[in-house]
Parts: C-alpha cells; structure tokens; sequence
C-alpha cells in the first residue's frame, strides 16, 4: 500500500486531533520517566561505569590506527555517495540495484515499502551503510582486548539497531499508512500501551508486552498434564503426575526445571509437552515446581535449592514409590543445580541418581556467551547492592536484560507492533511463558553469579562448598546424557560440551537444532530440527572435533533419549503408581499454587 497525497489531505484533521492527544499523553510519559530516582548503586549505573571503560579501551585503540579510521570512513561515503546516485536514478525511472542489502532474516525491512518506494529504500540503505559501518570499525579496531570488545560491540549493536528507521513512527511506511487508516488512533492507543507496560515493569526496564496475557491461564490451557501436588515446602512444591500406560518403569524420573524461569516450559500443550510425552513413555515422573521469591526468602542460598529442591524431592519419592534409585533430567539452571546436587550426594556416600540428563545446561562457564558483557565485578557489585536493598532479584529485569540479546526480535519488534502501530500483540503461549518471570533471592543469586560465572568455581575440584561439603564433579561416575542445542544463545553448546567433559563417568552429548527452547522442546510427532551424534568413543578434547565426526538424524532427540535410558536399568515393568494414593497425601491437583505465582502477586506491585 502506497502513500497517496488524497488519502494524506483527507486524514490529516484527524491526524492532527489524535497527534495532539498522543502528544499530551507522551509529555506524561516523558515527565515520569525523567523523575525516576536513580542513584551510582543503580546496577544500570554500575553496567554504563563498566562499559564506558570498554570505550576508553576502544578510543585508545582508535588513536594508536588512525589510518585504519578514516579508511574505512572513506569507505562508507564512497558507498553513500554511490546510494545518492542510485536513488536520483531511481527518482528518474531507472532500475538500478541496491547498494547494500539487509542481512538474510532481517525482518524490519519485510514491507514491500523499503524497497519499492525510493524514498523508504534510501532511508533503509543509508542507514544499514552507517550503522555497518560502525560495527566494523569496532570488530577491526586492534589492541583492543576481547572482553572489552564484546561489551563495545554489544552496546555499538544495541545502539545502532534502536536508531534503525523502523522504529521511528515518521520513517516507517508501515507505522504511517497504519497512522493514515486510523487518523492516528494508532499512536494514542500506542502511548496506553506504553504506559500500561512501564507500569507493569521493574525499575530501570521495559517489559514490552509480548502477547495476549488474557488469553492464557496456568492450568486451563497451558500446564495442564494431570497429576497432584504431593510435597511442598518454602522452596518448592513436587507435582507426581498420573501415568497413563499400564505398567511403568520400576525407576521412577525426577525432572528440575531451572528456577529463573516457571516449568511449564516443558508442559504448554499437550501436543507439545515433553512432561506429558515422558509419562506416556512409561516414567513415573516427578517435577519440581519452583517457588516464585519475594523479600521474606532474601536469604536462602543455592544449598538451600539444593537440599530444599532435589535432596528432599528424592527422599520424597523414595517414600512414595519404595524405590531407592532414581533418574535424574535438569534443564538449564535446572541442570546446573543437578550437576551439584550429584557431587554433593557423592561426598555424603550416597548414589540414589543412577542416570543423570542434562538439557542446555551450563556446568563450565567459560564461555557464558554473550551474557558474559554483564558479568564482572562492577556489575555483580551493582546487582548486589540493590539486592541488598529489596531483598531479592527481580525477575522482570532479568527477562529485560535476556531480550535485549535478540533485541530485533524479543523487543523492537513488540515496540513497533504494539507502541507505534497501536496493535495488540497475538496470543502466543510460549512468550506467555517468557513473559511470567520469577524473582531470585538475593543470597542465592549472588552465589550463583560469582561463584559460578564470575569465577567458574563448579569445575574446580572442591572450590565449592555447599551445606559444609566441599564438592567435586569428577568424582561423579554415572551414566550422563548431555543434550545441547546449536543455537543456543544462552548455553553457548560448545560451553555446554565442556560441562560434559566435567563429570566423571562415560557422557553421552548430543546436539539438538535451534535454539535454547525449540532446540529442547522438540516432540518427535512435529519431525524439526533434528540432532547430531557422535558415538565413536570418549569425548574428543574440542568440541568442533567432536561435530566434524557427529552424525545428522532427523526428527526428535527424544526418542534417542528414551532408548539411551532404558539401557541404563531399572525398567523392570511396575504397577502404576496413582499420585496421593501411596503413603503421602496430595496436596492440590495439578499444577500446584506456586506456578501460578506471579511477581506483581508477590511484590504487590
């Protein structure tokens, strides 16, 4: 759809109207967002402190290559002086190509507007050259060191992507045909939404809304596998779900799911749940279901996790099923808590986990991926003096800071649709659970921040100390199923193969397609993706080793998984067990009162 100079005459009075509205409505806005107490504790603050000496770095760099600067300055108004001829071209009706082109899967520019209105095609251009440009001159600056450029090259991308045209209401074509349609209804319900959001978001964020919130609800239409809330205590409760086959394993399945983010990740619909797809495969499985903190559990700690979590989870189901040995699935931080939970049980001569499953889980931190701009001591001092001060951390920031390292998609994205078109986002359950955040207790998520990627103690031989033993991973003999996902960009998966290599005993490592979710959540009926394989021994030293000899399958690595498990015993055919029908009680049906937990029902705010 063109911008016609009629449909422009005939809009603007209303236009007009409905700008001076939003206007009225944004100068509210600003003034609010100007007055909002900040101090140098702030950890926004304490991150700008840390960056602005990665500039420095960089500035100093720079100076030492002039020549190399104006190169490629050079350069770039070579190429903007080539898109000034092109576009007068195309101005005159001749079919000239593009200069430079969006990267492949950039969907800001998708409108047929950026390209086929010379105009809009200019704006595009001229900016991807400048903003390329910049990028460049930081990735070809020397003398700089690694860590300071990714924190330069991450805020250069973080800048240059929020100056992109398409977030401007007046250089999007979209956002002004959309502005012509409504008389600029768009931009006055825009400013609601934002205002409603910046309400709804922790202090120093913006948690854009990512979806219909209304149109789901834990345990109507997601969370909803049946079983029955049978432990709870001040960390956890423990959900025992309803087999569904006629006999089950005698080994029963202890699933732990991270506690940054709320479990039902693995349980959003039935078509899709890898908790549902367990229990049909015969596992009495067992979920814990985190709870979501406030300021009253500022000081529980990871052992508090650990021993309040899986320690007593199993000495629950050892109660309820009279079994002794267990499997043993952590998903991400989940995974994290697993690896420790084994060292520790070792040290304490116990082995209840006879097979242990880790998805995209970080064991080494090494390599933190791009995470790891955030974590040095400047930053973590910053976070912790606020935690200090509220007791815990809240989890709306940390699902801020998570988007912003796919900004184009988890946020500008959100802003245009919802923000300068004045639409209401689609109903999408997976970012309705990217959107439920949980909190973490202040003590705890020091712990794990310094201990764990700052300082990368977990792989050290006994630089751990948990509940007053000093563990060691090595010592941890059983049989282990490493599931990684390639684009992963939380558990970088060559990260996650370190952690393989961490464990004692004889690894599996697998390695999914997509992402930290998809590459998890991945049911065999959906056939996507697929998965690497590599069975010819002992884990080569390096990971890209490893994958030059791996094996590509279609489909699902759950079905690898369930033929690795049944190999690694206790599959002895049993009497289903019917969750509340043993010697404990059930609590509530399934999914519990602490999934249901959201932060402004915990904080209040």
């Amino acid at each position: 759809m063109s911008v016609s100079a009629d449909k422009l005459e005939t809009a603007v009075g209303d236009i007009l109207e409905m700008t001076a509205k939003a206007t009225e409505q944004g100068s509210k806005l600003w003034e609010k967002l100007i007055n909002q107490p900040t101090t140098a504790d702030d950890p926004a603050a304490c991150v700008l402190n840390d960056f602005s000496e990665a500039f420095r770095e960089l500035g100093e760099a720079m100076m030492a290559h002039p020549g190399k600067i104006v190169a490629d300055q050079m350069e770039v108004l070579k190429k903007q002086q080539e898109l000034y001829q092109h576009t007068v071209l195309r101005f005159l009706g001749k079919d000239v190509g593009p200069v430079v082109e969006p990267e492949k899967g950039d969907k800001r520019f998708a409108s047929e507007q950026w390209s086929e209105n010379p105009l809009f095609d200019y704006i595009k251009q001229l900016y991807l050259l400048q903003g390329n440009g910049l990028m460049k001159m930081v990735k070809d600056t020397d003398g700089i060191s690694d860590h300071s450029r990714k924190k330069v090259e991450y805020l250069m991308r973080q800048y240059v992507n929020a100056l992109a045209p398409s977030n401007f209401a007046g250089l999007n074509p979209d956002v002004i045909n959309k502005t012509l349609e409504t008389g600029g209804a768009n931009l006055v319900a825009g400013i609601e939404q934002l205002t409603e959001d910046l309400e709804a978001s922790a202090q120093g964020s913006l948690n854009v809304t990512m979806t219909d919130t209304s149109a789901f609800q834990v345990g109507r239409n997601v969370a909803t596998t049946p079983g029955k809330v049978i432990h709870q205590n001040d960390m956890m409760q423990l959900i025992q779900y309803e087999p569904t086959t006629k006999t089950v394993f005698k080994r029963p399945l202890l699933v732990i799911p991270p506690f940054i983010n709320k479990y039902y990740i693995m349980d959003l619909r039935a078509d899709n749940s890898l908790i549902k797809w367990l229990v049909d495969q015969g596992h009495t499985v067992f979920v814990i279901s985190w709870v979501n903190p406030g300021p009253s559990l500022r000081n529980k700690g990871f052992d508090n996790y650990m021993l309040e979590g899986p320690v007593e989870a199993l000495d629950v189901i050892e109660t309820i099923t009279g079994e002794k040995e267990f499997n043993a699935i952590g998903y991400c931080l989940g995974g994290t808590l697993l690896s420790a939970t084994l060292a520790y049980l070792k040290k304490k001569r116990r082995e209840p986990i006879k097979s242990a499953t880790f998805l995209a889980t970080l064991i080494d931190f090494s390599q933190p991926g791009e995470i790891g701009v955030f974590i040095n001591e400047t930053a973590i001092a910053g976070i912790e003096k606020q935690m200090n001060m509220l007791g815990y951390y809240d989890g709306r920031q940390m699902a801020f800071s998570f988007n912003l390292l796919r900004e184009n998609d988890l946020f500008w994205s959100f802003f245009i649709n919802n923000y300068l078109k004045g639409q209401r986002p689609a109903a999408f359950d997976l970012l309705y659970w990217n959107s439920d955040s949980t909190n973490l207790p202040a003590t705890m998520h020091s712990y794990y921040l310094r201990n764990m990627y700052l300082n990368n103690r977990l792989v050290e031989k006994n630089a751990l100390e948990l509940d007053g033993v000093k563990i060691d991973l090595s010592a941890v003999k059983i049989p282990t199923y490493f599931l990684s996902a390639s684009q992963d960009h939380i558990a970088l998966w060559q990260a996650t193969y370190k952690g393989a290599q961490a464990i004692g005993g004889k690894p599996r490592f697998v390695l999914g397609g997509s992402g930290h979710i998809a590459g998890v959540i991945n049911p065999p009926a959906a056939n996507k993706y697929g998965y690497w394989t590599n069975d010819a021994g002992a884990l080569p030293e390096q990971a890209d080793d490893w994958f030059k000899a791996a094996e590509s399958h279609s489909g699902s690595w759950w079905v690898d998984w369930q033929e690795w498990v049944q190999t690694q015993g206790g599959t002895e055919a049993v009497e289903p067990r019917v969750p509340g029908k043993g010697p404990v009680a059930a609590i509530e049906d399934a999914p519990g009162s602490y999934v249901k937990q959201r932060i402004v029902d915990v904080l209040g705010k």
